[in-house]
């Protein structure tokens, strides 16, 4: 569905965000996305009215529990969880950590775990350390002449033998977007199962966990306009696989507890609840409480249409410029997020980040927690890549001004 984004519809999205009325441009969203009121004003109303524990027993404290139950349902809503579970924790490598540790005791001599080369360390260092568990580690590499992850290759990888493939939907340093069905198609037609690290997709599309099949799937609310929280879907045949790490007494089917060790933040749990306002509002759904599939769709749709003029704009700029050499994909179009990378060949990236931050401009340089990626495509990976990442809230004003930074550095 396409949609026409007005000028007033942008100014009213904008309106949304308190922080966006100051004079600091942020375009490095993919570190952390702001938050429009209505999360932030749920995280205030949770503090200041609702500051008591879960599970006591009177009436404050059911509300309380009512409040991270209904946190748990909406981030299934969102995800389009199905009969799967949703575990909530502090942050994407806390969670994928856990679950890392939880396949630990079922690791065989032998089994192999396929892990993408393009990955986030979250997505990479917690399968590495199955290697002391007796798992080999398999690379799907990234070509370093295209920066992209051939298929092939990862057929080649797949047989009887894998037990885990990890994999980012988005590389949060490259910015395309994988096939997530096909590749958890290849993966359980030898057995295997796919955890997929969903961060850098997440704040764009919608996320459809049931319509892609997949076992496991991760993403950070605080990068989707929420606290700064994680969420982890596992299907109901993946979880049933595993022993969660919480308390002994705590039984083995209470899940997602089992798998939430402390349990998750209560107060974050409400500024998620906040999201659904503002997704309601980026539908036109006049009701929160009755924000469906098709809404959250909606309101992705209307994101994703924000997004795309700012992104053409940017990479056709960057295009042109003789002495830049994007990394990642070329493509402007929908194929791709706004999460955009550069090198240029005689200054450092932390030259080109230094001399934009002089323009009250947020970006940022390095290796963006991709390590090795970096190291394949040939890069010092302290000094990176120069990232712009762009969002539904950003503005075409915004990327002129940065442009006519550009113009000025590079």
């Amino acid at each position: 569905m396409t949609q026409n984004v007005t000028d007033a519809k942008r100014q009213a999205i904008r309106d949304q965000f308190p922080s966006l009325a100051g004079d600091v441009v942020y375009l490095e969203n993919a570190g952390g996305s702001q938050a429009p009121r209505s999360v932030i004003d749920g995280v205030t109303r949770y503090m200041r009215e609702n500051y008591v524990q879960l599970g006591a027993g009177y009436a404050l404290s059911q509300k309380c529990t009512q409040i991270v139950d209904e946190a748990h349902a909406f981030v299934a809503q969102l995800m389009n969880a199905g009969d799967g579970h949703v575990a909530l924790g502090s942050s994407t490598t806390a969670l994928l950590t856990m679950l890392s540790d939880c396949y630990r005791p079922l690791i065989k001599p032998g089994d192999e775990i396929i892990v993408a080369e393009s990955g986030h360390e979250a997505n990479v260092g917690p399968w590495k350390k199955l290697q002391a568990a007796g798992a080999e580690l398999k690379w799907w590499r990234v070509d370093p002449q295209t920066s992209a992850s051939p298929i092939e290759g990862l057929a080649e990888l797949l047989n009887p033998k894998t037990r885990l493939l990890a994999f980012p939907h988005v590389s949060n340093l490259l910015g395309d977007i994988e096939d997530v069905a096909q590749i958890t198609r290849m993966a359980h037609a030898v057995g295997a199962k796919v955890v997929v690290d969903g961060v850098a997709y997440a704040p764009h599309r919608a996320i459809d966990v049931s319509g892609w099949n997949v076992d496991w799937y991760a993403y950070s609310t605080y990068k989707v306009y929420g606290p700064h929280m994680a969420a982890l879907y596992g299907s109901r045949e993946a979880f049933s696989e595993l022993s969660g790490p919480n308390h002994f007494f705590i039984p083995e089917d209470e899940i997602p507890y089992k798998f939430e060790l402390g349990g998750p933040s209560h107060e974050g749990c409400a500024g998620i609840l906040g999201l659904a306002e503002y997704l309601a509002f980026l539908a036109d759904v006049d009701d929160p409480a009755t924000l469906d599939r098709a809404g959250i769709e909606s309101a992705f749709d209307l994101m994703t249409q924000c997004e795309l003029p700012l992104q053409a704009r940017l990479v056709s700029y960057l295009e042109d410029l003789p002495r830049v050499r994007i990394i990642g994909p070329h493509e402007d179009d929908a194929s791709r997020v706004g999460t955009i990378s550069f090198v240029h060949e005689t200054q450092s990236s932390r030259e080109v980040t230094e001399g934009v931050d002089k323009s009250n401009i947020a970006i940022r340089y390095g290796h963006m927690y991709a390590y090795h990626l970096c190291e394949v495509m040939g890069l010092e990976p302290e000094d990176g890549v120069v990232r712009v990442s762009l969002v539904h809230y950003n503005t075409m004003d915004e990327i002129d001004r940065l442009i006519e930074v550009f113009d000025a550095l590079l």
